[in-house]
Protein backbone atom coordinates (compact mmCIF):
# COMPACT_ATOMS: atom_id res chain seq x y z
CA UNK A 1 0.00 0.00 0.00
CA UNK A 2 1.43 3.68 -0.99
CA UNK A 3 -0.30 5.86 1.53
CA UNK A 4 0.97 6.01 5.10
CA UNK A 5 1.34 8.07 7.74
CA UNK A 6 4.27 9.80 5.93
CA UNK A 7 2.88 10.15 2.82
CA UNK A 8 0.84 13.68 3.20
CA UNK A 9 4.16 15.59 3.06
CA UNK A 10 5.07 14.09 -0.44
CA UNK A 11 1.95 15.07 -1.35
CA UNK A 12 2.17 18.28 -0.96
CA UNK A 13 5.59 18.01 -2.12
CA UNK A 14 4.26 16.77 -5.60
CA UNK A 15 1.67 19.44 -5.62
CA UNK A 16 4.15 22.29 -4.79
CA UNK A 17 6.06 21.80 -7.35
CA UNK A 18 3.83 20.66 -10.23
CA UNK A 19 2.27 24.03 -9.35
CA UNK A 20 5.28 25.99 -9.44
CA UNK A 21 6.48 24.57 -12.27
CA UNK A 22 3.51 25.44 -14.34
CA UNK A 23 3.58 29.13 -12.74
CA UNK A 24 7.34 29.70 -14.03
CA UNK A 25 6.43 27.70 -17.29
CA UNK A 26 3.40 30.15 -17.57
CA UNK A 27 5.22 33.25 -16.70
CA UNK A 28 8.87 32.33 -19.12
CA UNK A 29 5.85 31.88 -21.84
CA UNK A 30 4.18 35.38 -21.27
CA UNK A 31 7.94 36.95 -21.02
CA UNK A 32 10.00 35.36 -23.86
CA UNK A 33 7.69 34.02 -26.20
CA UNK A 34 4.87 36.54 -26.43
CA UNK A 35 6.55 39.22 -25.08
CA UNK A 36 5.43 41.95 -22.24
CA UNK A 37 3.83 44.33 -24.60
CA UNK A 38 2.18 41.29 -26.84
CA UNK A 39 0.98 39.93 -23.22
CA UNK A 40 -0.53 43.52 -22.60
CA UNK A 41 -1.92 43.74 -25.75
CA UNK A 42 -4.02 40.28 -24.99
CA UNK A 43 -4.69 41.28 -22.01
CA UNK A 44 -6.21 44.61 -23.44
CA UNK A 45 -8.27 42.30 -26.15
CA UNK A 46 -9.99 40.49 -23.54
CA UNK A 47 -10.99 43.59 -21.51
CA UNK A 48 -8.44 43.52 -18.83
CA UNK A 49 -5.73 46.51 -18.77
CA UNK A 50 -2.85 46.14 -20.18
CA UNK A 51 -0.44 46.80 -17.50
CA UNK A 52 -1.89 44.13 -15.80
CA UNK A 53 0.58 41.90 -18.05
CA UNK A 54 3.77 43.86 -16.32
CA UNK A 55 1.98 42.57 -12.46
CA UNK A 56 1.01 38.76 -13.68
CA UNK A 57 4.59 37.80 -15.22
CA UNK A 58 6.84 38.76 -12.36
CA UNK A 59 3.61 37.31 -9.98
CA UNK A 60 3.80 34.29 -12.01
CA UNK A 61 7.51 33.72 -11.72
CA UNK A 62 7.82 34.30 -8.33
CA UNK A 63 4.76 32.94 -6.86
CA UNK A 64 6.16 29.41 -8.92
CA UNK A 65 9.59 30.06 -7.76
CA UNK A 66 8.46 30.03 -4.10
CA UNK A 67 5.98 27.07 -4.10
CA UNK A 68 8.54 24.98 -5.94
CA UNK A 69 11.21 26.35 -3.26
CA UNK A 70 8.97 25.38 -0.46
CA UNK A 71 9.04 28.89 0.73
CA UNK A 72 5.59 30.75 1.81
CA UNK A 73 3.38 28.51 0.44
CA UNK A 74 0.44 29.07 1.80
CA UNK A 75 0.77 32.77 1.30
CA UNK A 76 2.03 32.14 -2.84
CA UNK A 77 -0.78 29.56 -3.18
CA UNK A 78 -3.52 31.96 -1.50
CA UNK A 79 -2.08 35.18 -3.10
CA UNK A 80 -2.44 33.41 -6.97
CA UNK A 81 -6.08 32.32 -6.42
CA UNK A 82 -7.38 35.87 -8.01
CA UNK A 83 -4.68 35.88 -10.42
CA UNK A 84 -6.46 32.46 -11.31
CA UNK A 85 -10.16 33.16 -11.61
CA UNK A 86 -8.78 36.17 -13.69
CA UNK A 87 -7.23 33.36 -16.36
CA UNK A 88 -10.81 31.78 -15.51
CA UNK A 89 -13.02 34.38 -16.67
CA UNK A 90 -10.87 34.51 -19.91
CA UNK A 91 -12.34 31.14 -20.92
CA UNK A 92 -15.70 31.41 -19.67
CA UNK A 93 -17.49 32.04 -22.81
CA UNK A 94 -15.63 29.32 -24.67
CA UNK A 95 -17.26 26.29 -22.63
CA UNK A 96 -15.96 23.46 -20.23
CA UNK A 97 -13.62 21.55 -22.04
CA UNK A 98 -9.99 23.30 -22.18
CA UNK A 99 -9.63 21.58 -25.59
CA UNK A 100 -12.28 23.72 -26.57
CA UNK A 101 -11.76 26.60 -29.20
CA UNK A 102 -9.94 29.25 -27.11
CA UNK A 103 -9.42 26.74 -24.31
CA UNK A 104 -12.23 26.40 -21.91
CA UNK A 105 -12.55 27.17 -18.57
CA UNK A 106 -11.71 23.52 -16.98
CA UNK A 107 -7.77 23.58 -16.36
CA UNK A 108 -8.35 27.24 -14.61
CA UNK A 109 -10.95 26.56 -12.66
CA UNK A 110 -8.83 22.99 -11.58
CA UNK A 111 -5.66 25.14 -10.93
CA UNK A 112 -7.85 27.24 -8.75
CA UNK A 113 -8.80 24.21 -6.79
CA UNK A 114 -5.00 22.72 -7.01
CA UNK A 115 -4.03 26.44 -5.04
CA UNK A 116 -6.91 25.98 -2.57
CA UNK A 117 -5.84 22.38 -1.41
CA UNK A 118 -1.37 23.77 -1.39
CA UNK A 119 -2.94 26.49 1.03
CA UNK A 120 -4.75 24.01 2.84
CA UNK A 121 -1.60 21.09 2.92
CA UNK A 122 1.22 24.16 3.59
CA UNK A 123 5.14 23.11 2.45
CA UNK A 124 5.39 19.53 2.58
CA UNK A 125 8.43 18.03 2.31
CA UNK A 126 11.59 19.15 1.92
CA UNK A 127 10.28 23.00 1.94
CA UNK A 128 13.28 25.44 1.87
CA UNK A 129 11.70 27.73 4.71
CA UNK A 130 8.61 25.57 6.20
CA UNK A 131 5.87 27.82 7.87
CA UNK A 132 7.09 27.91 11.40
CA UNK A 133 3.68 26.27 13.10
CA UNK A 134 3.85 23.65 10.61
CA UNK A 135 7.39 22.64 11.47
CA UNK A 136 6.93 22.13 15.22
CA UNK A 137 5.74 19.02 16.78
CA UNK A 138 2.12 19.01 18.36
CA UNK A 139 2.67 19.31 22.02
CA UNK A 140 0.30 16.67 23.99
CA UNK A 141 -1.06 17.31 26.81
CA UNK A 142 -0.74 14.89 29.85
CA UNK A 143 -3.92 12.53 29.70
CA UNK A 144 -4.23 13.72 33.55
CA UNK A 145 -4.90 16.96 32.11
CA UNK A 146 -7.04 16.23 28.94
CA UNK A 147 -9.48 14.06 31.58
CA UNK A 148 -9.92 17.14 33.99
CA UNK A 149 -10.17 19.99 30.97
CA UNK A 150 -12.31 18.90 28.34
CA UNK A 151 -11.63 22.14 26.55
CA UNK A 152 -7.80 20.68 26.31
CA UNK A 153 -8.21 19.24 22.87
CA UNK A 154 -9.29 22.29 21.57
CA UNK A 155 -6.37 24.49 22.44
CA UNK A 156 -3.97 22.07 20.47
CA UNK A 157 -6.06 23.15 17.56
CA UNK A 158 -5.50 26.71 18.66
CA UNK A 159 -1.71 26.28 18.63
CA UNK A 160 -1.51 24.53 14.91
CA UNK A 161 -2.61 27.66 13.41
CA UNK A 162 -0.51 28.83 10.74
CA UNK A 163 0.42 32.38 10.07
CA UNK A 164 0.53 33.23 6.76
Amino acid sequence: MIASRNSPPYAALVLRVSLGLMFVAHGLLKAMVFTLPGTATFFESVGFPGFLAYVVVPFEIVAGTLLILGVRTRAAALLSIPLLLGAMSVHLSNGWFFASPNGGWEYPVFLVVLAIVQALLGDGAYARAPTWAASQPLRQEPERARRHNPSAPHSNLLRRVVRI
